[in-house]
């Protein structure tokens, strides 16, 4: 019998975890796959999101799928996007330190200074309700919300303290609000002043991640949309922070971060 052995590398984006595999140079029968049992830490390798480089039947240099951890597909991942774009021009696939990176929700510019800086332009956002007021079963208080998709769709919230908010409560609750019949990314955004932000991210398909890189994005344009926020925005996570520029309607957002390697191996799909 022959053994199919997938060759991978495991990434990160400030905490948010990554299995990046080359498909260009090797063949994934993603029926074969199970994304779940592959994505538990504790029986597999464990992450957030499994990224496939593959050709771009477009203009882009490459395309990216993108899996979540309980096997959906996602449009895209502003984090993924940097992962992948250092593991392409680290294993000299692509010399150069621009190109561009397909994904379900379209093309995005990247262009690396170095590993902790990879800047991503990614589109330009699409507001759709803004300050929404969200009533959710057993709890008093209504949520205002901004939604928007950055490719993906996003909900945010503002929030006195991330300390103090009941985000593992609150967070399955709003996912399943009638709102979002096809899910939603859920921010929960302390304001430290206008130009910084803290943000907890509970991501469809993942659950709460360290990390999300298109929520950053929507959590700093609902920020500068309502007023709160200047055009430049640092957002903190718990492992690092990105940074956010957007100058406002019909503007691309543009996203700068750090994406780091962590180890790379294989496993064998049986």
């Amino acid at each position: 019998m022959t053994r199919n052995i997938i060759q991978f590398t495991k990434m990160h984006g400030i905490g948010n975890d990554f299995v990046v595999i080359n498909s260009l140079n090797q063949t994934i029968d993603m029926k074969k796959l199970s994304i779940p049992r592959l994505a538990n830490r504790h029986v597999g390798i464990g992450f957030d999101q499994l990224l496939l480089i593959e050709r771009s039947h477009h203009s882009a240099d490459f395309f990216c799928r993108i899996y979540n951890s309980d096997g959906s597909e996602a449009e895209q991942c502003g984090n993924g996007l940097r992962c992948v774009a250092r593991y392409i021009h680290e294993e000299g696939i692509h010399a150069n330190k621009l190109f561009s990176i397909e994904t379900k929700a379209g093309i995005f510019p990247l262009e690396i200074h170095d590993y902790d800086r990879i800047r991503v332009s990614m589109g330009a956002p699409e507001i759709i309700n803004n300050l929404v007021e969200l009533t959710l079963p057993d709890q008093p208080s209504i949520l205002p919300m901004s939604i928007l998709s950055i490719g993906n769709p996003h909900a945010i919230t503002k929030v006195e303290s991330l300390e103090a908010t009941p985000v593992n409560i609150l967070a399955p609750k709003i996912s399943m609000h009638s709102l979002f019949p096809n899910g939603v990314n859920i921010g929960f955004m302390q304001i430290i002043n206008q130009n910084h932000i803290r943000l907890r991210t509970f991501e469809r398909g993942a659950g709460e991640t360290f990390a999300c890189g298109s929520n950053a994005c929507a959590a700093a344009v609902a920020g500068i949309t309502n007023g709160w926020l200047n055009e430049h925005v640092k957002v903190d996570f718990v492992y690092g922070s990105l940074e956010i520029l957007w100058e406002g309607k019909d503007k691309p957002i543009h996203m700068t971060g750090p994406a780091s390697k962590v180890y790379s191996g294989k496993f064998e799909v049986i």
